[in-house]
């Protein structure tokens, strides 16, 4: 259902913005009207990306980068500068072309008499957590320890994302090598040998044979084959897009070995990590549910929070809303349950975010553990397979003089 943002006034004549779900605008003005309420304007609500499109050409904001901006921001508020002058001094800093763009945009409209946080909404490109804090410390006047949440958030979220690919970079390493190994054999080494035994009457082994037929059928088809491949990938790409389709392909992750259950963990902590960040902001529970459904790349946590997110509306405890959704594991349910039962809900999310994320970095150094092996026992059989076979003929004929 599209959402709209709606500048509104009530009979004392307080504006104030907020985002309205609705079939059309013409429903929107109409359930003001039933409130009494004064419309200003209401535009649609852009979908929200990290990407943002100037001029056909679609631009990207760093996170880092923002993460930056995010800090000097809020010591310019803290030292007591206006957000106005704020932004101009920052947006004349910047040296990321999109982000400056994007920032003398968001100037512009405080300077209208938009709301930050409703300037940056209008831009379409920062993440629904970020405009949702902005929005929260805006209504409590208290913008700028908002702001330092946020900065605390994703400077930890992006720590874990660094951990995690830096302990990806030598099993990354290992996978090049050896497509650049089999590359070589299948493209040089072997042909060549191919080319010395058609020379020869002899027969030649079965492993031998097999071995030039099939890199004799790999080099005439090759086209083919990458057609093949390159077809099937964007097929599994185009349905992992869908909604059944990324739903599906998420239950498969689950049911991984060992590797299930880090992917799992990694969702549940960046769940708590940003439902933790927004309730310490002041947001109320449904509205913070939303949020955090919306800032997640996982459909089938997407769903799974729906149900949790209906469950709460309707007067069900969090603890229950999430175990009713499937997706949790009984630990994070018990710790939420806690955590509930004893009033401090978000630092016992902050709990589970640090205790799952400290099991992701303790079972993938376990899984990278049995795959670094792997990946050169599987070099080594296929490097012996390939000379066994290429030179099998050769000892064979040795054997006869």
């Amino acid at each position: 259902m599209p959402e709209y943002v709606c500048r509104i006034a009530d009979d004392r004549g307080q504006v104030r913005s907020q985002v309205e779900r609705a079939a059309s605008e013409a429903e929107v003005r109409e359930r003001f009207s039933q409130q009494g309420l004064h419309v200003y304007s209401i535009r649609t609500r852009p979908a929200l990306s990290l990407n943002w499109k100037s001029d056909g050409v679609r631009k990207k904001v760093k996170l880092a980068d923002f993460l930056v901006f995010n800090q000097q921001f809020v010591t310019l508020i803290r030292a007591g500068l206006p957000i106005l002058k704020a932004l101009d001094l920052l947006s004349s800093n910047i040296t990321q072309p999109a982000l400056r763009e994007c920032l003398n945009r968001v100037r512009a409209s405080v300077r209208g008499g938009a709301l930050l946080s409703e300037a940056f909404r209008e831009q379409g490109m920062f993440p629904e957590i970020y405009t949702t804090s902005l929005l929260a410390g805006e209504k409590s006047g208290n913008l700028e320890g908002v702001l330092d949440r946020y900065v605390n958030y994703q400077r930890t979220a992006l720590s874990v994302k660094k951990k995690l690919a830096a302990s990806l970079v030598y099993p990354a390493l290992l996978i090049t090598m050896v497509l650049l190994l089999v590359t070589l054999l299948v493209t040089y080494v072997i042909p060549n040998f191919a080319g010395l035994y058609r020379t020869m009457s002899e027969e030649l082994p079965p492993m031998t044979q097999a071995l030039i037929t099939f890199v004799d059928a790999g080099r005439q088809y090759w086209v083919i084959l990458m057609l093949l491949l390159g077809g099937t990938a964007s097929g599994l790409w185009i349905w992992s897009r869908t909604r059944q389709g990324g739903q599906a392909l998420d239950r498969i992750k689950m049911k991984l070995p060992l590797a299930g259950q880090i992917w799992t963990k990694y969702q549940v902590a960046q769940f708590s990590r940003i439902l933790g960040t927004l309730l310490t902001g002041g947001i109320p529970m449904v509205q913070a549910l939303d949020t955090a459904r919306q800032s997640l790349t996982s459909p089938l946590l997407r769903h799974s929070l729906e149900t949790a997110t209906r469950q709460v509306r309707e007067g069900s405890t969090l603890w229950q809303g999430l175990a009713q959704s499937g997706f949790f594991p009984p630990l994070a349910i018990q710790m939420i349950e806690v955590g509930e039962s004893s009033g401090a809900l978000p630092q016992m999310l902050a709990s589970v975010a640090e205790f799952f994320e400290e099991d992701v970095n303790t079972y993938l150094a376990a899984l990278l553990s049995l795959i670094e092996p792997a990946i050169l026992i599987f070099m080594g059989l296929v490097v012996a397979f390939v000379l066994v076979a290429l030179y099998l003929p050769i000892f064979s004929l040795a054997g006869r003089l």
